[in-house]
């Protein structure tokens, strides 16, 4: 029954996303209880890129044509951000907080 739900999940990406990988500062607040990235996760892989300006929405929609990287940008609350970047070869998704670039 679970591999059936994670086959359908699978069907709805948008993009491969390879292995995900959360950052040291997302783990902590992971590990804390302070955040669940996972809804944010399932947005960014169905191509809802969150808060970003339009020129980055658009810039990931071609992305999703050209296989550029793709990157979302979510507000979690003030305070708390998150970016989620897959890179080009679609082999790696990460989980980062805008203050680990």
């Amino acid at each position: 029954m679970a591999s059936h739900r994670i086959e359908t999940y699978c069907q709805r990406l948008a993009f491969p996303i390879g292995a995900l990988i959360f950052s040291r500062g997302i783990n902590f607040l992971v590990t804390a209880g302070r955040l669940d990235p996972i809804p944010y996760f399932r947005r960014h892989t169905r191509g809802d890129w969150g808060d970003v300006t339009a020129q980055q929405w658009e810039a990931n929609s071609s992305a999703l044509q050209s296989g550029a990287p793709l990157e979302s940008h979510y507000v979690i609350h003030p305070g708390l951000a998150i970016r989620i970047i897959t890179d080009a070869g679609r082999s790696v998704t990460a989980i980062v907080l805008p203050s680990e670039d």
